[in-house]
């Protein structure tokens, strides 16, 4: 492979793991606990609200004891390395943390959105939130608060059966880009999964760096398999030279 100068990559569980954020699938974890359809769709959050914010409450509560990893460190490292050179690297997360933030990264693009945002249904205000949520929280902007057993202040998290954030700019950065890179992630959640055939029809270069070959596998031009936070910083340390 060439030396990229303009670099995407898209993070999944994997990268934030080995930081004791749980995966999706991860054995007696709180997906495990809660069916998805009462805590992450639209129809769960009208029919239950209170449960709803009580999900993401023990999520949002979980992100204070967690720290970046060395795969995060290393990405932060990467974008500042890149630009010093006049290059640029986009970090697209599937994941709800704010870890890449945490370690340094800048304009992170949430496409699944973040724990640490409200958003209200009523208005469309956003505001940034780091504590607990009642369901009768009113809206700081319009004031609403949807009544009884009813919640317009919803967590900022894209559910099942809704668009994930910023797919326009997604597609404009990976036409701009040299290479696109894949870590942490299953290859089995659309349309992020989707995003390597997109790199790969435009003639990007494509590398997966994974603890085990995601569904995915066969679409990049190389497989790097291991822990995280062991192969993201020494693929770095090879860009950067």
């Amino acid at each position: 492979m060439s030396d990229p100068l303009h670099i995407v990559i898209l993070t999944g569980a994997g990268i934030s793991a080995e930081s004791g954020i749980e995966t999706f699938r991860s054995e007696g974890g709180l997906w495990e606990q809660y069916p998805i359809e009462q805590v992450a769709t639209p129809e769960g959050f009208a029919a239950d609200p209170a449960l709803v914010h009580h999900f993401y409450n023990m999520r949002r509560a979980a992100l204070k004891v967690v720290e970046p990893n060395a795969a995060h460190l290393a990405l932060a490292e990467l974008q500042t390395g890149l630009e010093a050179r006049g290059g640029s690297l986009t970090i697209i997360t599937q994941n709800v943390d704010d870890l890449h933030s945490q370690a340094g990264a800048r304009g992170v693009i949430h496409m699944h959105g973040i724990l640490t945002s409200l958003f209200c249904s009523a208005c469309d205000h956003r505001f940034d939130w780091v504590d607990d949520v009642a369901h009768d929280m009113p809206c700081p902007a319009c004031q609403t608060t949807g009544g009884p057993n009813k919640s317009v202040v919803r967590p900022d998290i894209v559910w099942f059966g809704e668009m994930p954030y910023e797919m326009d700019v997604i597609e404009a950065r990976l036409r701009a880009c040299d290479m696109f890179v894949s870590i942490g992630t299953s290859g089995a959640v659309y349309p992020a999964a989707g995003l390597v055939q997109m790199a790969g029809q435009l003639g990007k270069q494509t590398l997966e760096l994974n603890l085990e070959k995601s569904q995915g596998s066969h679409f990049f031009d190389e497989s790097r398999l291991g822990e995280a936070g062991t192969i993201v910083p020494k693929w770095v340390t090879e860009v950067l030279g």
